[in-house]
């Protein structure tokens, strides 16, 4: 309405899509990864090239869903970032050690970026 264009690139089809908002790409990806896999800049560059290509080219409200894929199925809609009984002990335990690096980075005065 104020005459800036947006595209929201997202992760989350039904949230996104409830929102309406003018321009939407899709990735059927885990949350936090809307861009496409980490690290598979072939992924990342064709969402990001079919956002800025919609940016200009959409008129209408447009929704698009990218074709890319996180597994060959969707088993992994059920078990990605899963805490369950058998990795509960290593989970808690990467927590603690991550937790005791980043004190020791704060007493050595490093920052997170």
């Amino acid at each position: 309405m104020a005459g800036i264009a947006t595209v929201v690139v997202g992760a989350a089809w039904d949230i996104v899509n409830r929102c309406q908002v003018p321009r939407f790409v899709y990735n059927d990806l885990p949350l936090g990864n809307p861009i496409g896999k980490p690290w598979d800049i072939a992924m990342q560059s064709h969402t990001m090239d079919r956002a800025l290509a919609m940016l200009v080219d959409a008129k209408t409200p447009t929704a698009e869903a990218m074709p890319h894929r996180f597994s060959s199925d969707d088993r992994w809609k059920t078990t990605y970032m899963a805490v369950t009984d058998e990795n509960r002990a290593e989970l808690r335990e990467r927590g603690e050690e991550n937790r005791r690096q980043r004190l020791l980075d704060k007493a050595a005065g490093l920052k997170r970026k």
